[in-house]
């Protein structure tokens, strides 16, 4: 049936683009009424260029991938090697140096002991393969009935049926509520009083736990909901209190976005698993990683075939994607990108100050390389996501929030025109 992509036209734009809409289907879009989707042609820092010649100051990286921003050579020109030598091969059986090397970098990086690296393709499958890991520790122990997670209000943990289990009932994935296997979704211990409900929770189900799944400082996609680094540290003790596996969920928190190379470490809590997605590559190729302790990896330690992992993605450890994070390894070190992330916040918070006194915003907050603006209500969101573009910046509201996470490499002049674009756009809205 004929909708708005149909009609959509561009005067620059290749053949490729209206006849592949005829194919194609979006994510997190009702194809029915979604307005057409742009149309790039090219990427480069952080800029997005659109085949009608516009260009557009690119405010979340991507989904927060591009964290060196787009095409950065020393990234491309690894690739590049490793395609010319070995762009892939099966890690059944197999090894090769780009994931061996990448594993022991990350533990080297992590905190604490953990020193043990599955490889997958993507944040969901990494955090269903902590969740298979935890429930496993537990059989392997002799523990059959501890299948279940606490998780929290406001918490967001992939698209897959596992991972939409323990995030948010309340989130997009309510339709599904009815077949899901039902975890226990708490709120964050804030406070003596919360932890006190939390401790009641923990009590009554502890026998039927596997353990405890968190976004370490910043809950991304429930709404850029930010919590005190205590509240990980009374989520930490309250695992060791009940004999419970922590897992944090750094997909977005990790490499850099929090002001520290990983969340936990701005909260000085080393949890018993952690899922990495998202930056790992620097924004180039699709991987994620489950990184657990060394109890956890001692569980599956057996001469029983059956207390392995059974698990293994075909692509896991994909060498481009393994040379990728490897160079944006590189970019890290000596820490220029966190004192580029602490600028960062620093211009977030100069640039998204005004937006304080406009009518309908309830809240400004920063942390890191992350700002937003929080409105009343966004009635919406097609038409104010219309309105960034149309004054040049890519932004993506998430809920009722405006928010910004860029590149760790943009220009304070770009971050001023993000944040005075938000602005703008509050404004204009405050005004109708």
């Amino acid at each position: 049936m004929p909708g708005p992509l149909d009609s959509f036209s561009c005067s620059a734009t290749s053949d490729w683009y209206p006849s592949g809409l005829d194919h194609i289907w979006l994510p997190y879009a009702q194809m029915k009424t979604a307005p057409a989707p742009l149309p790039v042609v090219r990427t480069q820092g952080t800029r997005i260029h659109l085949a009608d010649g516009r260009e557009l100051v690119d405010g979340i990286a991507s989904w927060w991938t591009a964290c060196h921003g787009y095409n950065h050579p020393h990234i491309r020109e690894a690739v590049q090697r490793q395609l010319a030598v070995m762009p892939h091969v099966m890690f059944g059986g197999l090894v090769h140096e780009q994931p061996l090397t990448l594993a022991r970098r990350l533990c080297e990086i992590l905190p604490g002991d953990l020193t043990r690296v599955f490889f997958t393709d993507s944040g969901s499958v990494a955090v269903e393969v902590a969740m298979k890991m935890a429930i496993q520790y537990w059989l392997n122990r002799g523990a059959t009935k501890r299948d279940t997670f606490v998780c929290f209000r406001g918490g967001y943990h992939g698209d897959t049926l596992g991972t939409m289990a323990i995030s948010d009932e309340t989130g997009m994935h309510q339709a599904f509520a009815g077949v899901l296997h039902r975890h226990l979704i708490a709120e964050l211990p804030r406070d003596d009083d919360s932890e006190s409900a939390l401790v009641t929770l923990l009590e009554r189900h502890a026998g039927r736990l596997a353990g405890i799944v968190v976004e370490p400082l910043v809950q991304g996609a429930g709404g850029m909901r930010f919590h005190d680094p205590d509240v990980l540290k009374r989520l930490r003790r309250l695992a060791d209190r009940f004999d419970l596996l922590l897992i944090f969920d750094e997909i977005f928190t990790g490499f850099g976005r929090t002001g520290t190379m990983f969340a936990c470490e701005g909260a000085g809590v080393v949890p018993d698993i952690v899922t990495l997605s998202k930056a790992l590559t620097g924004g180039t190729l699709p991987l994620a990683a489950t990184v657990a302790r060394g109890k956890i990896f001692d569980a599956f330690w057996s001469d029983d075939p059956m207390h392995a992992l059974m698990h293994g993605p075909t692509y896991m450890a994909n060498a481009l994607a393994c040379a990728a994070a490897n160079a944006s390894l590189d970019l890290f070190a000596g820490g220029e990108r966190l004192r580029q992330v602490a600028r960062i916040e620093q211009w977030l918070a100069a640039g998204l100050a005004p937006c304080r006194d406009l009518p309908g915003v309830t809240d400004v907050r920063m942390r890191g390389a992350i700002g937003v603006v929080e409105l009343d209500r966004i009635d919406d969101l097609n038409a104010l996501r219309r309105a960034f573009v149309e004054k040049g910046a890519f932004i993506r509201p998430i809920g009722n929030a405006i928010y910004l996470a860029p590149a760790f490499t943009i220009a304070e002049e770009d971050v001023a025109a993000l944040t005075r674009v938000i602005g703008e756009v509050v404004r204009e809205l405050a005004a109708r």
